[in-house]
């Protein structure tokens, strides 16, 4: 099912929490639905289900008009954070309990239950109540109740959430290979942004009730189109005060043109901060004088936190790197920033690194 929203407005009393959004989801994409808590998120989810109404704007379905239809005639699979299983059926008949809503034979029945069942990893597991499975167990019988009818469009909000953070990552592939299989589109609500990089096709970011921006992971994360954006996908040092850095332009050059905004916020992404013993770097002259004031062990690397300047600036060492202590002089050499514009997001290599100036020791 392809998916349009236009001008799609929602007021609870005074209060205006969906304001003007318009988006559309290409059929079979799995789209992450993602923003801070109260932005709307599920205000949205709950319009396209049926559950509640617009206050203005249009929803289209396959591009016919689905603003006022009603839940049961939508075609849709809903997945709740709380599971919302029948706690008196059995698994079997939690599953069945749409295709007998629609009158499907015995036979049917079966055959459907037991393929889905198979699919989701819950063969034998049939005759059980939802009071003996476990948290992860329990999201699977509600996503197979869910596809049992074979819906057009799957809602889901936030259908980790209640679940550990082991098992949460090891749900996220498994969805994504569910969803490949069964290629029905699907809006993912979460708060979480790895959940929604790592298995949407694309993300639609809202905030204060309007979309911020919709585009895939990776578009988002290179090419944020506001600040918000840069520090809600992925993490950044987000810097809204700027004074020089070395290499970069001045505060007046990027005002010259303008084209920049008032107030220059500009972005560094830790994977474009290389940070080096202050007498050893290569690219000396090319970096910013730091002090670290902070190591943290993350696993798979080290978390560093560091003065340089007027800034605190954060990045990641290898654990098979050098291992800094706290009070350590570095050289903080920062190959690539990002300003935001009136024209969107521009990035800016460091230019000092082109010809360095030599280092004497």
């Amino acid at each position: 099912m392809h998916i349009e929203v236009t001008n799609l407005n929602k007021h609870y009393g005074e209060f205006h929490a969906i304001k003007d959004v318009n988006f559309k989801i290409k059929e079979g994409h799995l789209v992450g639905l993602i923003g801070p808590s109260g932005g709307g998120k599920t205000s949205i989810l709950r319009m396209l289900s049926g559950l509640e109404s617009p206050t203005g704007g249009d929803i289209y379905f396959d591009g016919k008009i689905a603003t006022h239809l009603p839940v049961q005639e939508r075609g849709i699979g809903f997945v709740f954070q709380s599971y919302a299983l029948f706690k008196h059926m059995t698994v079997f008949d939690n599953v069945a309990y749409g295709l007998k809503v629609l009158k499907k034979s015995k036979a049917e029945i079966q055959d459907r239950v037991t393929y889905l069942l198979n699919l989701m990893g819950l063969a034998g597991h049939e005759r059980k109540y939802p009071h003996q499975l476990s948290g992860g167990q329990r999201q699977r019988v509600a996503f197979a109740r869910a596809l049992a009818p074979e819906p057009r469009l799957l809602l889901l909000d936030e259908p980790f959430a209640a679940i550990d953070a082991k098992i949460r990552k090891e749900l996220r592939v498994w969805l994504r290979n569910l969803i490949n299989e069964f290629k029905v589109t699907t809006l993912f609500v979460t708060h979480d942004q790895d959940e929604a990089i790592e298995v949407a096709d694309e993300i639609i970011l809202v905030q204060g009730g309007k979309i911020e921006q919709q585009g895939s992971p990776w578009e988002i994360y290179t090419k944020p189109a506001s600040s918000f954006a840069a520090s809600f996908i992925g993490e950044s040092n987000v810097l809204s005060h700027y004074a020089p850095l070395v290499g970069f332009p001045s505060l007046a050059d990027l005002q010259q043109d303008g084209k920049w905004l008032p107030d220059v916020n500009v972005l560094i992404r830790p994977e474009n901060i290389e940070v080096r013993p202050h007498n050893v770097s290569h690219l000396a002259t090319a970096g910013e004088k730091g002090k670290v004031t902070h190591v943290h062990f993350r696993g798979d690397s080290w978390y560093l936190e560091m003065d340089a300047g007027p800034y605190k600036l954060f990045a990641y060492q290898p654990v098979n790197d050098r291992i800094y202590q706290v009070g350590d002089d570095v050289n903080i050499l920062i190959h690539q920033i990002s300003v935001f514009t009136k024209d969107g997001t521009t990035w800016i290599d460091n230019q000092a690194k082109q010809d360095p100036q030599p280092v004497f020791i």
